[in-house]
């Protein structure tokens, strides 16, 4: 179960040198803007990053942001829809817990 304070911290923005560069894409500082820009995302984009040899989504959200239950899910995710459900789903749970 995540605390207060580590819902908090999963929805802070990371730190510049450390935000996401969606290849010909925008550049993300947090958990939901990764969100935002999946749903518009390209599949061509969404395959270059998330395929059967790497996730950059679950990657990021696992090294940069610290949250390691949304990073397997990401993993899990077989196509974009269901990793912005993902997402979505996480982002309201870490908001509930966070307020």
């Amino acid at each position: 179960m995540v605390t207060k304070e580590e819902a908090a911290r999963y929805l802070c923005n990371a730190a510049p040198e450390h935000c996401f560069w969606v290849n010909n894409g925008p550049i993300l500082k947090n958990v939901e803007e990764l969100a935002d820009a999946l749903e518009s995302l390209s599949e061509d984009a969404y395959h270059y990053h998330a395929n059967q040899d790497k996730n950059d989504f679950s990657r990021w959200i696992s090294e940069v942001i610290g949250d390691s239950k949304l990073a397997n899910d990401l993993l899990r995710s077989k196509n974009k829809s269901s990793a912005v459900n993902k997402i979505r789903s996480r982002l309201n749970s870490l908001k509930k817990k966070a307020s």
